[in-house]
């Protein structure tokens, strides 16, 4: 990495995920510990209880696709492409350091933010790599952001803006869409037009949504556009996997429809993991070895994943286009981060720390009139 001052810095906000099976254990504590995805009586116990009882399999999960998540690996590779398109597009910005800071392993947003300060770096941009907005990933990676900032006494070490959501982008649909097309040429020409194209999301707990996140409705957005890209050449549904903890979770779950799917004779189906802008243990293990028995019990003889964007040069020529817009905006986010959910009651919701331009959140609702 260049050490030089000025510049923009990237920092890519991600989940993370361990790069070794000792990394399982504080993975899933940090995880159950965070209340914006998961909240239990008495967390601080029952949080670490539960990690601890999920670890020993979680550790067997990760063995069988080698031991650790790639996350890490195609993330940095996703920054250092990003960074230097980024120095073409935008040189009156450059140069342009890209900083991972994950929530729950290393490298955290605490480590991000002494290296960005030792670089010299002053115009900072969080970068959710989330495309699609939720106050459990983008909202709680932005809070622990702010909280880290304030604890290392940086609060006037950058000039901040925010990419909270980028869904509905064409840099990142019109790539899903060809990775989509990607995915159908597995199939056989005979039988390709009957496919059934399932977009797979990540789920979210019903108490998040029922407090009005976007989350919902722009997964729903994401896929929609892909499907315009491709001209909604194929039948297609959407469903949610990966629920974790004893909360009820938003569906209808990517097993049920496969099973569904099944039951009603299809017998071709291509998943898509529309929120998954890299392969990590929800495409590698659940989308590859669970679901495809699954798939094969249900009597769905055909069925394909479509690969990740992960390195693809035009993904991370769209990763450098979405930064390089929002910079030559001057905006400090986009104009839907600044309402909070119906139900929200966090005072700290939707903040930036020294924002490039007045950014004022909406006010906290009270609670409403129970007649």
């Amino acid at each position: 990495m260049v050490h030089s001052s000025g510049g923009t810095g990237i920092v890519m906000l991600n989940l993370g995920g361990p790069r070794g099976l000792d990394d399982v254990g504080p993975f899933l504590e940090r995880l159950f510990e965070d209340r914006e995805i998961i909240q239990l009586p008495a967390q601080g116990v029952l949080g670490p209880f539960i990690a601890r009882r999920r670890t020993p399999k979680l550790r067997r999960t990760y063995e069988s696709i080698g031991g650790a998540s790639p996350l890490y690996h195609w993330t940095s590779e996703q920054g250092r492409g990003m960074a230097e398109r980024l120095d073409r597009l935008s040189p009156e910005t450059a140069p342009h350091r890209s900083y991972l800071a994950f929530r729950y392993t290393d490298p955290l947003t605490g480590e991000a933010l002494r290296q960005m300060a030792a670089d010299g770096v002053e115009r900072a941009v969080a970068f959710s790599q989330y495309p699609q907005f939720s106050c459990s990933t983008t909202g709680s990676s932005l809070h622990e952001l702010w909280r880290q900032v304030r604890h290392l006494g940086l609060e006037s070490a950058f000039t901040w803006s925010v990419i909270d959501r980028w869904g509905s982008h064409p840099a990142f649909t019109g790539t899903v869409a060809r990775k989509v097309a990607e995915g159908l040429q597995q199939f056989d020409e005979a039988v390709r037009d009957d496919v059934v194209v399932l977009f797979s999301a990540h789920s979210l707990p019903l108490r998040i949504i029922n407090r009005g996140d976007a989350y919902l409705q722009e997964v729903a957005a994401s896929v929609h556009e892909v499907m315009r890209h491709l001209d909604f050449s194929h039948e297609y549904a959407l469903s949610f996997q990966a629920d974790v903890g004893p909360v009820a979770w938003q569906g209808p779950s990517t097993a049920s429809v496969i099973r569904a799917l099944g039951r009603q004779g299809r017998r071709h189906v291509l998943i898509v993991g529309i929120v998954f802008t890299t392969d990590h243990l929800d495409t590698l293990h659940e989308i590859d070895h669970e679901f495809a028995e699954i798939a094969a019990e249900a009597g769905v003889t055909g069925f394909r994943r479509a690969p990740a964007p992960n390195d693809d040069p035009l993904f991370l020529d769209g990763l450098a286009e979405v930064v390089a817009a929002h910079l030559r905006s001057g905006e400090p986010c986009s104009r839907q981060f600044g309402l909070r959910c119906a139900g929200c009651t966090s005072t700290s919701c939707r903040e930036i720390v020294r924002p490039v331009t007045s950014h004022r959140p909406a006010p906290v609702t009270t609670p409403a009139d129970p007649r």
